[in-house]
């Protein structure tokens, strides 16, 4: 696939996982990347890879996890250079009844999985506006839609992730802005590794970062008067 003109991309989580292969194929399909994730070490050798394509790459560490630094930052960053598209791929995946899920992990799921992405976007908007195009992409989960027990907290974050998009659609689009909501069912990412997360499943069977990353790219290069709303990517397996 070919753009039409030189567009610019930012990535948050473009460390790893999703964002990580969103980062290589827009950068294959000749679109500049500004990459955004709280390590610098990762994030360099990921600039690294995408620059051997020829596109121009940069990185930011911005942790997502202070809110109230966020905006401000992201907004810094679409200064730096126009920003055409906004990938929020970051987040927690975190597992516990809901009964076992102590306030603070409650407020820390919601805060990376939901705030978060709603400041990256404030720190975008303006801009966006201003030229009167752009493209947001929000990655969700097939958890938002099909809750699974011991997933709650992360479950409703996901959720509210698809409320905000489909809200953000319409108050947008008079200002030639598209949203699309993407809600992948099981990734083999790095996530399954962490400690907020205690699940044993086939991660023979999951979607691999790169086919989500393919179906980011697809929903980006369509015509700018064609949108996809939402995008439910199962692994042919099913559920798991």
């Amino acid at each position: 696939m070919s753009v039409e003109q030189k567009r610019r991309a930012l990535i948050t989580g473009a460390s790893s996982g999703i964002g990580k292969a969103t980062a290589l194929a827009f950068a294959k399909a000749g679109i500049d990347v500004a990459l955004v994730s709280r390590s610098l070490d990762k994030l360099e050798a990921v600039r690294e890879a995408v620059q051997h394509t020829g596109v121009e790459a940069k990185a930011y560490a911005v942790d997502l996890a202070r809110l109230f630094e966020v905006k401000e930052k992201i907004q810094a960053i679409a200064l730096d250079g126009d920003i055409d598209i906004l990938v929020n791929s970051s987040g927690i995946a975190y597992t516990a009844t809901l009964s076992q899920t102590p306030l603070e992990d409650w407020q820390q799921v919601i805060n990376l999985n939901l705030t978060s992405v709603f400041q990256c976007i404030m720190g975008i908007l303006p801009s966006m506006r201003d030229r009167g195009t752009g493209t947001i992409i929000n990655i969700a989960s097939i958890a938002a839609k099909q809750p699974f027990p011991g997933w709650g907290a992360y479950s409703v974050s996901k959720a509210g992730l698809i409320a905000l998009s489909q809200t953000l659609a319409q108050e947008e689009r008079t200002y030639g802005i598209r949203v699309t909501v993407i809600c992948p069912g099981a990734v083999n990412t790095e996530l399954w590794d962490t400690e907020t997360v205690h699940a044993n499943l086939d991660r023979s069977k999951m979607l691999t970062p790169e086919i989500v990353a393919q179906s980011i790219l697809y929903t980006v290069l369509l015509p700018q008067q064609a949108v996809i709303d939402e995008l439910t990517l199962m692994p042919s397996a099913g559920a798991l």
